[in-house]
């Protein structure tokens, strides 16, 4: 056994990135001037990497090349270690330079622009030279990110499975709720039921692929309503703005509408089976030491 795990552990690392950035890239030629080579040599450096392995990674098409079943299962273990050693590289640099860094957060955009906002102009003007990297993404997509190493904080849906592999520093709940504006706002003058408020409303949602969508639909799925939304659109903004301008009943985010809610813009419809809380986590991956520059945001959340 020992033997057979000293002949893997033999295979030249650089044949893997290779492999890696390849299949990341789809292509040949872009691997190619990716890792500064040519494609010839990264034709032969993926043979030699399928031959140490026994087995073919690639399928060549006329656009590219695509993995087989085997370089998929390989691909995903690849992908954590390469995220892993990107990681170690960037703390080594950030010992070395203490006065640089950067820190790379995931969020999607309604919590960023209504909870996290303040703590990034805080921690801007205290950490100037301090790169922030916010990205867009669903909570499926943070949880990858965080174990493959390619974020080092994340925001998200703590309804989601997250495999005990994450270390959640902080948690925070949101309230979803119903709203309307002018044109529909009798509604808002006695409580009504859901099923009733789907059936002769048109309504807003979000669109499908994201947690807070998900999270939506198995409410009325608990309810044993198939909502088929009239309008389904990309963010809260346009949800708010829609509901202003009486084009449906928007689910938002109660939480992030109260200016909107006590300007009488918008009005909150009073449901009979009111939508359950959601728990926000603010996490980081277990057992991988986080940035300088991480450590400093994390600390202003928690204060």
């Amino acid at each position: 056994m020992g033997g057979i795990l000293n002949f893997y552990m033999y295979i030249n690392l650089e044949l893997y990135r290779i492999f890696y950035i390849t299949a990341k890239l789809g292509s040949i030629s872009k691997a190619a001037k990716e890792l500064f080579t040519s494609q010839p040599a990264v034709s032969q450096s993926i043979k030699l990497l399928e031959g140490k392995l026994g087995g073919q990674l690639f399928h060549r098409t006329p656009k590219g090349v695509v993995l087989t079943l085997e370089g998929e299962v390989l691909f995903k273990y690849i992908e954590q270690g390469y995220g892993l050693m990107q990681t170690a590289e960037r703390k080594f640099l950030e010992l070395k330079n203490l006065n640089l860094g950067k820190i790379r957060i995931a969020v999607c955009s309604a919590v960023c622009k209504y909870h996290l906002m303040k703590y990034i102009e805080i921690y801007n003007l205290n950490y100037p030279n301090i790169k922030i990297y916010i990205q867009d993404k669903s909570s499926y997509e943070i949880v990858k990110g965080l174990e493959s190493g390619e974020i080092d904080i994340g925001i998200l849906n703590m309804h989601i499975e997250t495999n005990n592999s994450l270390n959640v520093i902080k948690r925070f709940k949101i309230q979803d709720c119903f709203v309307v504006g002018d044109k529909y706002k009798e509604i808002c003058e006695k409580q009504i039921s859901l099923r009733n408020l789907v059936h002769a409303y048109p309504i807003i949602l979000l669109e499908k692929g994201g947690n807070t969508r998900d999270y939506i639909d198995k409410y009325f799925s608990s309810h044993g309503l198939e909502v088929v939304p009239q309008i389904e659109l990309s963010n809260m903004e346009l949800m708010i703005e829609f509901a202003k301008r009486g084009l449906g009943v928007s689910c938002v985010i109660k939480d992030y509408m109260q200016k909107e809610l006590d300007q009488k813009q918008l009005y909150e419809i009073f449901i009979k089976e009111k939508i359950p809380e959601r728990i926000i986590g603010i996490a980081i991956k277990k057992d991988i030491p986080m940035s300088t520059a991480a450590q400093r945001f994390i600390e202003l959340i928690e204060d």
